[in-house]
């Protein structure tokens, strides 16, 4: 294969990759498809931290299903990481009262008393004392430290799921095309197709992003070589 033909099979082997990952795109139109990957971390941290909704007035944006539904809408519609936890992170605040204190004390591992005061002084609009500020702040932190890290797992989900799919459908796209070349028609002579397409097929995807560089670094290497030996 000379470096040209390499080129070209790279840039095609790239076009695939795009190509698989547009129909995995495509998917979140069907409930959400694969943007649902990760989203479980999302949900169980929540559970964590609003397991009832004891205090908390009923259909209000607060409650636990409410919170869940828009953590999920913004998840979908795939707003910024950090918008997505300042939303998840404000409504947990406004949930906080005497009778969630506990929980979210529990959770995160400050003083439920000293949070339940917190939340009492919030409610009655009272400024709050050195302890409190004291308990409030590392309460604020190790809330963040949680969010954050669920997120990050979730993202790591997603990521992976999308592009596991995206290399099963860049494979069956190469078959399919494997196919239609050999016209239909699998014989011994022409095994070798498939087996190539299921090659191109797991490449396309690691490729795909890099594929156009790639592809001008081997053509620009070839030209200079071939120029090294026109002046040797």
């Amino acid at each position: 294969m000379s470096p040209s033909e390499l080129a070209t099979a790279i840039t095609a082997i790239g076009a695939l990759g795009t190509a698989a990952f547009g129909v995995v795109d495509a998917t979140k139109a069907f409930g959400g498809g694969v943007s649902n990957a990760g989203f479980t971390f999302i949900e169980q941290l929540l559970t964590e931290l609003a397991p009832n909704d004891d205090g908390v007035p009923v259909e209000s944006a607060i409650t636990h299903a409410a919170i869940s539904q828009t953590l999920k809408a913004t998840w979908l519609n795939g707003a910024s990481a950090s918008d997505q936890k300042s939303t998840l992170k404000s409504l947990i605040k406004l949930r906080l009262n005497p009778k969630t204190a506990e929980v979210l004390a529990r959770v995160t591992g400050v003083d439920p008393g000293v949070l339940g005061g917190v939340a009492d002084s919030i409610n009655e609009g009272q400024s709050l004392t050195p302890a409190q500020l004291n308990v409030y702040g590392r309460f604020d932190l190790l809330l963040s430290t949680m969010i954050d890290r669920a997120y990050q797992r979730a993202d790591q989900r997603y990521r992976n799921v999308a592009k596991a799919v995206a290399c099963l459908v860049a494979v069956i796209l190469a078959e399919i095309a494997a196919w239609a070349m050999t016209g239909w028609n699998l014989s011994s002579g022409t095994s070798f197709k498939f087996v190539e397409a299921l090659i191109a097929g797991l490449l396309a995807t690691p490729i795909a992003p890099i594929a156009k560089d790639l592809a001008t670094g081997i053509t620009t290497a070839a030209n200079a070589v071939q120029s090294i030996k026109g002046k040797s």
